[in-house]
């Protein structure tokens, strides 16, 4: 089974995530080629300017200077480089020079003949010719247990509401926003992680969760989980006012 990723070039977890994703997949499957967008960790294209003074400013010089050394220091090591992990297995890296969902850029991924495609971290909304574009559909990664906590940041947002568990759902991606039915889907303690400790072991579930799915829809065998929209809960990225409750809760970033 051919299958096509779709994700950013997130400094932080991401290429070590994708590392152990391409090692583990079964034999039956391959990654084709992955498209990488730029970096976009609020939700929406900035400049790397804007990009530094929103996170100062929502979430303070702590966690400022945290990120900011992680970011530095990512620059130096190569396990933290989704082009040296790609370059490593010899996966070809799509670069789009127009949204997503344009048709040059889906003409470009359609080269590569997928029968399936996989959003991690994707940060563009999907229209029909993207999720409807390989045979075996569209997936994408959510840490959380859908259909609470749709939208961004999950593990900052559970953490706030004091929640006792979150999880980690794989979907069949549709015209909604983390709406479409589940193929995989784990519950995970929280325990008291941090934020970054949540983000981490979530996101390796999440890879596990990611190399199930691959293999059921390979043997065609699953039963779809409702993603009920009824039930649902959204939530998009934290004001400073929201990080001041986060704190007042006792709750750490790191």
């Amino acid at each position: 089974m051919r299958i096509v990723i779709i994700t950013q070039n997130e400094p932080f977890y991401l290429a070590k995530n994708l590392n152990y994703l391409i090692k583990s997949l079964p034999k039956h499957s391959e990654i084709v080629a992955c498209v990488v967008n730029d970096t976009s960790p609020f939700g929406k294209k900035e400049t790397f300017f804007d990009k530094v003074k929103n996170t100062y400013k929502i979430f303070g010089i702590k966690f400022f200077v945290h990120y900011g050394i992680k970011f530095i220091t990512s620059k130096f090591n190569n396990l933290n480089k989704v082009d040296y992990i790609l370059g490593h297995f010899n996966i070809p890296k799509i670069e789009l020079v127009k949204n997503i969902n344009h048709e040059d850029s889906v003409i470009k991924i359609s080269s590569y003949k997928p029968d399936l495609l996989i959003s991690i971290l994707g940060n563009q909304i999907f229209k029909e010719q993207i999720f409807n574009l390989a045979p075996k559909g569209c997936l994408n990664l959510h840490t959380a247990l859908l259909p609470k906590y749709r939208g961004l940041m999950p593990t900052f947002w559970v953490l706030k509401n004091n929640e006792t568990h979150t999880g980690v759902s794989v979907f069949f991606v549709d015209k909604g926003i983390d709406s479409g039915p589940i193929i995989v889907q784990e519950k995970v303690e929280i325990g008291d992680r941090t934020q970054e400790q949540l983000i981490i072991h979530t996101k390796m579930i999440g890879m596990n969760c990611i190399l199930k799915s691959i293999d059921l829809i390979h043997n065609d065998n699953f039963e779809l989980i409702e993603n009920n929209h009824e039930d649902k809960s959204y939530y998009s990225f934290p004001t400073k006012e929201d990080v001041k409750i986060f704190h007042d809760q006792g709750k750490f970033f790191f």
